[in-house]
């Protein structure tokens, strides 16, 4: 499974108004915008509305994370397997608000692969996205944690940290795709991050929070063209 660049991948987190009834309408939203502006939008909704939305709409639906399990006697996990029978294209990994081991990355990346699953590993610094991007992820999304869920995008606060990030990353990986996110919220943010050298955008509150997700979605497709 390989990843369609450059994208908008929506994280819907836990948040009420995306969670189940409202986050089958925002995944519809979603595709409809992908369809009309011709833009690559990806959705990870919570992991318990994953096959509703899998099976509802016919854009990249990833798993919000994963357990570093196998299928079969691992009660309350979440297993590469699970997600892959429930439709999802592939996985966010260690994100900020659901940190794994270095270990587990590295084992899960595998996984995916062989059952031919996209990763997408999130990361907070250039140090930290090297490591992981030489670990063979489809992609690399770099988030200041600092910055997530704020008002200024990482473009205008830490512009350099993309920039360092897709520079050092290229050097070592050149297949591996970098994204960028934290306060992540229009048109301008996502031209900047492909100014930078991204390939796309990783962000939730902007567009779950927002009173006219379509606007704001349609907002945000424009900046990739």
């Amino acid at each position: 499974m390989s990843l369609k660049i450059p994208a908008i991948v929506v994280n819907f987190k836990t948040y009420p108004e995306s969670s189940g009834k409202e986050a089958l309408a925002l995944a519809k939203i979603c595709e409809q915008v992908a369809h009309e502006t011709g833009s690559v939008i990806m959705v990870a909704p919570p992991l318990s509305d994953l096959a509703l939305v899998a099976s509802s709409v016919d854009i990249p639906v990833y798993a919000q994370h994963v357990d570093d399990v196998r299928s079969g006697n691992t009660t309350g996990h979440v297993t590469m397997e699970n997600i892959r029978a429930s439709g999802a294209s592939g996985t966010l990994l260690n994100h900020s608000e659901r940190r794994i081991k270095v270990a587990e990355i590295h084992d899960l990346i595998g996984n995916a692969r062989a059952l031919h699953m996209a990763t997408i590993v999130c990361t907070n610094n250039p140090g930290v996205s090297v490591a992981c991007a030489a670990m063979g992820p489809d992609a690399v999304a770099v988030e200041p944690p600092e910055l997530i869920g704020g008002d200024i995008s990482v473009t205008t606060a830490n512009p350099g940290i993309v920039s360092d990030t897709v520079r050092a990353i290229r050097a070592v990986r050149p297949d591996v795709a970098v994204l960028c996110g934290a306060g992540v919220k229009g048109r301008a943010d996502v031209q900047k991050a492909i100014e930078l050298g991204s390939s796309g955008v990783l962000l939730a509150s902007g567009v779950v929070k927002a009173k006219d997700k379509r606007a704001v979605l349609m907002d945000l497709a424009s900046g990739l063209r």
